[in-house]
Protein backbone atom coordinates (compact mmCIF):
# COMPACT_ATOMS: atom_id res chain seq x y z
CA UNK A 1 0.00 0.00 0.00
CA UNK A 2 1.22 3.32 -1.41
CA UNK A 3 1.13 6.65 0.41
CA UNK A 4 -1.24 7.28 -2.63
CA UNK A 5 -3.08 4.29 -2.95
CA UNK A 6 -6.53 4.93 -3.94
CA UNK A 7 -6.42 8.34 -5.07
CA UNK A 8 -6.02 9.73 -8.52
CA UNK A 9 -3.48 12.92 -9.78
CA UNK A 10 -2.61 14.50 -12.47
CA UNK A 11 0.80 15.50 -13.16
CA UNK A 12 1.37 18.25 -15.88
CA UNK A 13 4.85 18.31 -17.45
CA UNK A 14 4.90 14.67 -16.85
CA UNK A 15 6.99 13.59 -20.56
CA UNK A 16 10.04 14.62 -18.76
CA UNK A 17 12.35 15.94 -15.97
CA UNK A 18 10.65 16.80 -12.43
CA UNK A 19 7.09 15.66 -14.23
CA UNK A 20 8.15 11.76 -15.08
CA UNK A 21 9.79 11.41 -12.11
CA UNK A 22 6.17 12.90 -10.16
CA UNK A 23 4.49 10.36 -12.51
CA UNK A 24 6.15 7.56 -12.13
CA UNK A 25 6.72 7.79 -8.29
CA UNK A 26 2.93 9.03 -8.08
CA UNK A 27 2.20 5.32 -10.24
CA UNK A 28 4.70 3.52 -7.54
CA UNK A 29 2.81 4.87 -4.87
CA UNK A 30 -0.64 3.73 -5.90
CA UNK A 31 -2.38 6.45 -7.78
CA UNK A 32 -4.13 6.31 -11.20
CA UNK A 33 -2.06 8.66 -13.17
CA UNK A 34 -3.08 10.71 -15.68
CA UNK A 35 0.63 12.39 -17.87
CA UNK A 36 0.17 15.58 -19.18
CA UNK A 37 2.77 16.50 -21.20
CA UNK A 38 2.47 18.63 -24.78
CA UNK A 39 6.01 17.18 -25.59
CA UNK A 40 7.12 20.76 -27.29
CA UNK A 41 10.83 22.06 -27.36
CA UNK A 42 11.80 24.18 -23.48
CA UNK A 43 10.76 27.25 -25.18
CA UNK A 44 7.12 26.54 -26.15
CA UNK A 45 5.30 27.56 -29.12
CA UNK A 46 6.05 24.68 -31.66
CA UNK A 47 3.28 21.72 -32.34
CA UNK A 48 4.32 19.56 -29.87
CA UNK A 49 3.75 15.36 -29.33
CA UNK A 50 2.05 13.07 -27.43
CA UNK A 51 4.78 10.75 -26.90
CA UNK A 52 6.59 11.71 -24.22
CA UNK A 53 3.60 11.35 -21.74
CA UNK A 54 2.73 7.91 -23.69
CA UNK A 55 5.48 6.79 -22.82
CA UNK A 56 5.42 7.89 -19.23
CA UNK A 57 2.48 6.62 -18.90
CA UNK A 58 3.04 3.05 -20.72
CA UNK A 59 6.08 2.91 -18.11
CA UNK A 60 3.30 3.15 -14.75
CA UNK A 61 1.59 0.80 -16.38
CA UNK A 62 3.95 -1.87 -17.36
CA UNK A 63 5.36 -1.76 -14.03
CA UNK A 64 1.48 -2.74 -12.91
CA UNK A 65 0.03 0.89 -12.47
CA UNK A 66 -2.83 2.52 -13.97
CA UNK A 67 -2.25 5.42 -16.21
CA UNK A 68 -3.27 7.58 -19.34
CA UNK A 69 -1.29 10.13 -21.04
CA UNK A 70 -2.90 14.05 -22.38
CA UNK A 71 -0.60 16.19 -24.74
CA UNK A 72 -2.41 19.25 -24.09
CA UNK A 73 -1.00 22.44 -22.99
CA UNK A 74 -1.90 23.77 -19.50
CA UNK A 75 -2.10 27.21 -21.17
CA UNK A 76 -5.13 26.41 -22.65
CA UNK A 77 -8.28 26.76 -20.28
CA UNK A 78 -10.61 24.77 -22.50
CA UNK A 79 -8.18 21.82 -22.85
CA UNK A 80 -7.08 21.79 -19.31
CA UNK A 81 -10.79 21.93 -18.37
CA UNK A 82 -11.22 18.50 -21.00
CA UNK A 83 -8.06 17.12 -19.40
CA UNK A 84 -9.62 17.17 -15.82
CA UNK A 85 -12.60 15.17 -17.13
CA UNK A 86 -10.51 12.91 -18.56
CA UNK A 87 -8.91 11.72 -15.25
CA UNK A 88 -12.68 12.07 -14.00
CA UNK A 89 -14.20 9.88 -16.20
CA UNK A 90 -11.19 7.22 -16.60
CA UNK A 91 -10.62 6.78 -13.04
CA UNK A 92 -13.60 7.76 -11.02
CA UNK A 93 -12.46 10.90 -9.28
CA UNK A 94 -9.29 13.39 -9.07
CA UNK A 95 -7.70 13.89 -5.52
CA UNK A 96 -4.20 15.91 -6.35
CA UNK A 97 -2.52 17.65 -9.08
CA UNK A 98 0.94 17.92 -9.07
CA UNK A 99 2.03 20.69 -12.09
CA UNK A 100 5.92 21.38 -12.86
CA UNK A 101 5.13 22.08 -16.73
CA UNK A 102 6.83 25.07 -17.77
CA UNK A 103 9.06 26.54 -20.57
CA UNK A 104 11.97 28.70 -20.55
CA UNK A 105 13.06 32.05 -22.67
CA UNK A 106 15.75 33.73 -20.48
CA UNK A 107 17.36 37.14 -21.72
CA UNK A 108 18.50 40.56 -19.89
CA UNK A 109 15.03 42.19 -19.56
CA UNK A 110 16.25 45.22 -21.18
CA UNK A 111 16.37 43.05 -24.47
CA UNK A 112 13.43 40.92 -23.44
CA UNK A 113 10.66 40.89 -26.70
CA UNK A 114 7.25 40.93 -25.33
CA UNK A 115 6.14 37.35 -26.50
CA UNK A 116 9.34 36.22 -24.83
CA UNK A 117 7.60 37.95 -21.68
CA UNK A 118 3.80 36.65 -22.75
CA UNK A 119 5.20 33.26 -23.45
CA UNK A 120 6.60 32.13 -19.90
CA UNK A 121 3.56 34.12 -18.51
CA UNK A 122 1.14 32.07 -20.11
CA UNK A 123 2.33 28.33 -19.44
CA UNK A 124 3.89 29.18 -16.11
CA UNK A 125 1.36 31.74 -14.26
CA UNK A 126 -1.67 30.97 -16.43
CA UNK A 127 -1.07 27.50 -16.31
CA UNK A 128 -1.00 27.07 -12.54
CA UNK A 129 -4.31 29.36 -12.73
CA UNK A 130 -5.66 26.77 -15.64
CA UNK A 131 -5.10 23.76 -13.17
CA UNK A 132 -6.31 24.93 -10.40
CA UNK A 133 -9.52 26.62 -11.88
CA UNK A 134 -10.10 23.91 -13.87
CA UNK A 135 -10.61 21.13 -10.77
CA UNK A 136 -10.88 24.05 -7.40
CA UNK A 137 -14.89 23.32 -7.46
CA UNK A 138 -14.55 19.56 -7.72
CA UNK A 139 -12.40 20.02 -5.14
CA UNK A 140 -14.09 22.12 -3.00
CA UNK A 141 -17.95 19.25 -3.74
CA UNK A 142 -15.62 16.61 -2.31
CA UNK A 143 -13.98 18.36 0.38
CA UNK A 144 -10.79 17.01 -0.54
CA UNK A 145 -7.57 17.92 -2.70
CA UNK A 146 -4.48 18.56 -3.10
CA UNK A 147 -2.50 21.51 -5.22
CA UNK A 148 1.40 20.81 -5.40
CA UNK A 149 2.36 24.00 -8.08
CA UNK A 150 6.23 24.93 -8.51
CA UNK A 151 7.71 28.33 -8.23
CA UNK A 152 11.75 28.84 -8.33
CA UNK A 153 14.56 30.61 -6.20
CA UNK A 154 14.51 32.62 -9.70
CA UNK A 155 11.09 34.01 -8.04
CA UNK A 156 11.86 33.87 -4.47
CA UNK A 157 15.57 35.26 -4.57
CA UNK A 158 15.72 36.41 -8.29
CA UNK A 159 18.24 35.15 -10.53
CA UNK A 160 19.54 37.87 -14.07
CA UNK A 161 18.40 37.06 -17.12
CA UNK A 162 15.03 35.58 -16.19
CA UNK A 163 12.72 38.20 -15.35
CA UNK A 164 10.02 37.03 -16.89
CA UNK A 165 10.29 33.31 -15.10
CA UNK A 166 11.02 35.11 -12.09
CA UNK A 167 7.36 37.36 -12.38
CA UNK A 168 5.82 34.16 -13.10
CA UNK A 169 6.97 31.85 -10.48
CA UNK A 170 6.46 34.71 -7.60
CA UNK A 171 3.22 34.65 -9.02
CA UNK A 172 2.46 31.57 -8.64
CA UNK A 173 3.40 31.71 -4.66
CA UNK A 174 0.58 34.37 -4.32
CA UNK A 175 -1.84 32.45 -6.14
CA UNK A 176 -0.89 29.21 -4.18
CA UNK A 177 -1.21 30.97 -0.90
CA UNK A 178 -5.00 32.20 -1.38
CA UNK A 179 -5.85 28.92 -2.98
CA UNK A 180 -4.74 27.36 0.16
CA UNK A 181 -6.67 29.93 2.41
CA UNK A 182 -9.60 30.05 0.58
CA UNK A 183 -10.03 26.36 0.31
CA UNK A 184 -9.23 25.39 4.07
CA UNK A 185 -12.35 25.79 5.15
CA UNK A 186 -13.28 22.49 2.73
CA UNK A 187 -9.87 20.48 3.11
CA UNK A 188 -8.77 21.98 0.16
CA UNK A 189 -4.59 22.50 0.20
CA UNK A 190 -2.44 24.36 -1.74
CA UNK A 191 1.55 24.29 -1.46
CA UNK A 192 4.81 25.39 -3.74
CA UNK A 193 8.19 23.74 -4.33
CA UNK A 194 11.04 25.55 -5.56
CA UNK A 195 13.41 22.31 -6.76
CA UNK A 196 17.10 22.25 -7.30
CA UNK A 197 17.12 19.33 -9.91
CA UNK A 198 19.07 18.63 -13.32
CA UNK A 199 16.98 18.75 -15.93
CA UNK A 200 16.87 20.00 -19.43
CA UNK A 201 15.63 23.10 -18.83
CA UNK A 202 18.45 23.52 -16.18
CA UNK A 203 20.92 22.10 -19.14
CA UNK A 204 20.02 24.75 -21.20
CA UNK A 205 21.36 27.55 -19.31
CA UNK A 206 24.35 28.63 -20.82
CA UNK A 207 27.63 27.98 -18.76
CA UNK A 208 30.02 31.64 -19.00
CA UNK A 209 32.94 30.24 -17.04
CA UNK A 210 34.70 27.53 -15.08
CA UNK A 211 33.41 28.24 -11.94
CA UNK A 212 29.73 27.79 -13.56
CA UNK A 213 30.71 24.82 -15.36
CA UNK A 214 32.11 23.26 -11.89
CA UNK A 215 29.00 24.28 -10.77
CA UNK A 216 26.70 22.59 -13.09
CA UNK A 217 29.17 19.36 -13.11
CA UNK A 218 27.66 19.37 -9.24
CA UNK A 219 24.10 19.88 -9.80
CA UNK A 220 24.51 16.78 -12.24
CA UNK A 221 25.63 14.69 -9.70
CA UNK A 222 23.53 15.81 -6.27
CA UNK A 223 20.75 17.59 -7.36
CA UNK A 224 17.99 15.02 -9.22
CA UNK A 225 14.46 15.52 -10.51
CA UNK A 226 14.02 12.45 -8.38
CA UNK A 227 14.42 14.11 -5.16
CA UNK A 228 12.22 16.56 -5.68
CA UNK A 229 9.69 14.11 -6.74
CA UNK A 230 9.54 12.42 -3.29
CA UNK A 231 8.15 15.58 -1.93
CA UNK A 232 5.74 16.51 -4.52
CA UNK A 233 3.89 12.83 -4.01
CA UNK A 234 3.86 13.56 -0.41
CA UNK A 235 1.91 16.35 -0.12
CA UNK A 236 -0.14 14.66 -1.96
CA UNK A 237 -1.00 12.04 0.26
CA UNK A 238 -3.66 12.26 3.16
CA UNK A 239 -0.17 11.97 5.63
CA UNK A 240 0.31 15.50 4.77
CA UNK A 241 -3.36 16.71 5.16
CA UNK A 242 -1.94 19.10 7.71
CA UNK A 243 0.12 20.93 5.80
CA UNK A 244 -1.12 23.81 3.11
CA UNK A 245 0.03 27.11 1.85
CA UNK A 246 3.59 26.85 2.45
CA UNK A 247 6.81 27.16 0.18
CA UNK A 248 9.56 24.39 0.37
CA UNK A 249 12.50 23.91 -1.55
CA UNK A 250 14.18 20.64 -2.82
CA UNK A 251 18.25 20.61 -2.99
CA UNK A 252 19.68 16.94 -3.07
CA UNK A 253 18.80 15.53 -0.40
CA UNK A 254 18.01 18.77 1.55
CA UNK A 255 14.85 20.21 2.09
CA UNK A 256 13.97 23.45 3.26
CA UNK A 257 10.65 25.61 4.36
CA UNK A 258 11.00 29.05 3.12
CA UNK A 259 9.36 31.90 5.20
CA UNK A 260 6.65 34.20 3.62
CA UNK A 261 6.94 37.87 3.16
CA UNK A 262 6.39 39.83 6.61
CA UNK A 263 7.55 43.11 8.01
CA UNK A 264 11.12 43.42 9.12
CA UNK A 265 11.00 47.00 10.39
CA UNK A 266 8.73 49.59 11.14
CA UNK A 267 8.60 53.61 11.59
CA UNK A 268 6.13 55.76 12.41
CA UNK A 269 5.85 59.63 12.65
CA UNK A 270 2.97 61.77 13.97
CA UNK A 271 2.85 64.00 12.07
CA UNK A 272 3.52 62.30 8.47
CA UNK A 273 6.16 61.41 6.39
CA UNK A 274 7.06 64.12 3.40
CA UNK A 275 9.74 62.94 0.83
CA UNK A 276 12.97 64.67 2.69
CA UNK A 277 12.28 63.03 6.04
CA UNK A 278 11.89 59.80 4.39
CA UNK A 279 14.85 60.18 2.58
CA UNK A 280 16.65 61.79 5.67
CA UNK A 281 15.36 59.26 8.50
CA UNK A 282 13.13 56.11 7.65
CA UNK A 283 15.13 55.07 4.50
CA UNK A 284 18.65 55.14 6.74
CA UNK A 285 17.22 53.35 9.84
CA UNK A 286 15.39 50.62 7.54
CA UNK A 287 18.98 50.25 5.42
CA UNK A 288 20.39 47.66 7.58
CA UNK A 289 17.22 45.43 7.61
CA UNK A 290 17.38 46.04 3.44
CA UNK A 291 17.61 42.51 1.44
CA UNK A 292 20.96 42.60 -0.98
CA UNK A 293 20.64 41.81 -4.57
CA UNK A 294 22.65 38.43 -4.56
CA UNK A 295 21.16 35.22 -6.48
CA UNK A 296 19.84 31.77 -5.43
CA UNK A 297 23.90 31.12 -5.31
CA UNK A 298 24.58 33.24 -3.09
CA UNK A 299 22.03 32.07 -0.64
CA UNK A 300 22.69 28.75 -1.66
CA UNK A 301 26.86 28.44 -1.41
CA UNK A 302 27.29 25.11 -0.09
CA UNK A 303 27.69 21.78 -2.10
CA UNK A 304 24.09 19.84 -1.57
CA UNK A 305 23.97 16.74 0.18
Amino acid sequence: MGVLSGKVVIVTGGGNGIGKECALLAGREGASVLVNDLGGGLKGGDAGSSGPAEEVAKEIRAAGGKAISNSDSVSDYDAVVAMVEQAKKEFGGLHGIISPAGILRDGMFHKMPPEDWKAVIDVHLHGAFNVCRASIEYFREQQSGSYVLFTSTSGLIGNIGQANYAAAKLGVMGLSRIVAMEGQSKNVRSNIIAPFAWTRMIASIPVKDEASQKRVERFQRTMRADQVAQLAVALCADGAKDTSGQIFAVRGNEVFLFNQPRPVRGMAKVEGWSPESLIEHALPAMRANYTDLGASMNVFPWDPV
